[in-house]
């Protein structure tokens, strides 16, 4: 015997427990149906404390309460949600319709299962992925085989959902583009901030290099999603020549490169023996903290200067993409966004927060696995990460990048 859902419309437990075998076998084969049935009970049980049985004269609460129709409505059984009709009240008393108290309980319910990905990513942070799965186990009252199928699959649903989604929405000003270590192999990041200020991740790949490759590829991917730079962008990168070539080859005229003032002034230092990295360590920074791109400009040119005769390979190192340092500087938005933007600090900040959930998996086993774990990480962190510095503001940025993108 089959059973329909509209079948079971308006039926209660009760119904059922009423029923011949043939329909209580049928509904235990199908026990989600049973799970529907249990709900509606537990809903008729409330309208009927409050507004008594069905053409009855004996009204509790002196008739205050009268049934009203229903709404549409849903509640999660199993993995699935499933649409269900709910009873409304009129209250005489305040002069309008109320909800079911049982209803909102139900609507919020959620299958032991469904807490898994959420309990497996947040609890990482803390321990490691066995000891993570024993305790969701024994909560859940589940076993450690089902906990980790359930974490796969789910996971699995969330790295399809992370890639697929669509950006056509979204007007992104600005991407960041960098590259993180986890277990041995780079996992490459391109972050998107919005107008708005938003700080979105749009995708990743795993390269054993930062070759401009597989790193053009991951931007051709997020253009086919809807990602729209045709008014222009702003690139914050570390200077890796593979990320830039890929930049200027996928996006060409419609970018703006700002290099990360950060990685370059390292990347000097790197070059110097202890006792001038102070001195110069300090230069710099004077120059990349000056509010015009003259002044700016000039002291780096004189710290070149300076460093030739001290060390050629420094000198060459500052001499190399100085230009792409000072964009922010150069565009006329050093005030408002030289925190943020003139260097690779909010998606080091990202890169950080990523290897602090994924630091105790214990055990990496294919590359299927990383991509599930960033694509888990990296949506989780999404939704607590802050707007940029001056968000309200970036609408200058937008038109400061447009401008310089028609001067070409």
């Amino acid at each position: 015997m089959k059973l329909d859902k509209e079948e079971l419309k308006g039926k209660t437990l009760s119904w059922a427990l009423g029923q011949g075998i043939d329909t209580k076998i049928a509904l235990l084969q199908h026990y989600q149906h049973l799970g529907y049935l249990l709900a509606e009970e537990i809903m008729a049980e409330e309208v009927r404390y409050l507004a008594g049985e069905p053409y009855s004269r004996n009204k509790p609460s002196g008739g205050r309460y009268s049934r009203w129709g229903t709404n549409p409505g849903s509640v999660q059984l199993e993995r699935e949600k499933v649409p269900i009709e709910v009873q409304r009240l009129y209250d005489h008393e305040r002069g309008g319709t109320i909800g079911l108290e049982t209803y909102r309980k139900l609507h919020k319910m959620e299958s032991p299962e469904a807490a898994v990905v959420d309990g497996i990513i947040k609890g990482l942070s803390m321990s490691d992925y066995q000891a993570v799965i024993g305790r969701l186990a024994e909560s859940f009252g589940l076993s450690r085989s089902s906990v980790s199928l359930r974490f796969i699959e789910e996971s699995s649903e969330k790295l399809k959902a992370f890639e697929e989604r669509r950006l056509d929405d979204y007007q992104f000003v600005a991407l960041f583009i960098d590259g993180k270590y986890l277990a041995r192999e780079q996992i490459v990041i391109v972050l998107g901030v919005t107008i708005e200020g938003e700080k979105i991740p749009l995708g990743f790949l795993q390269t054993h290099t930062e070759n401009s490759g597989p790193i053009k590829e991951l931007l051709n991917k997020i253009i086919e999603r809807g990602l729209d730079y045709e008014k222009g962008l702003l690139c914050v990168i570390d200077g890796s020549k593979g990320i830039c070539k890929a930049v200027e080859e996928t996006f060409g005229e419609k970018v703006v490169i700002q290099r990360c003032q950060w990685h370059k002034r390292e990347n000097v230092l790197s070059y110097l023996k202890e006792e001038d990295q102070l001195v110069y360590k300090r230069r710099l920074n004077k120059a990349y903290q000056s509010d015009t791109y003259e002044d700016a400009r000039e002291q780096l040119e004189q710290i070149v200067h300076d460093l030739e005769p001290l060390n050629l390979s420094a000198a060459r190192s500052l001499s190399e993409g100085l230009e792409e340092t000072l964009t922010i500087h150069r565009l006329g938005l050093k005030g408002l966004f030289g925190v943020s933007f003139s260097t690779t600090n909010i998606i080091e900040n990202l890169n950080s927060q990523m290897g602090r959930y994924l630091r105790n998996v214990k055990r990496w086993q294919s590359s299927e696995q990383r991509y599930r774990w960033v694509a888990c990480a990296l949506l989780e962190i999404e939704g607590r990460m802050r707007k940029v510095i001056n968000a309200k503001h970036l609408d200058v940025m937008a038109k400061a990048i447009q401008v310089e993108i028609e001067k070409r």
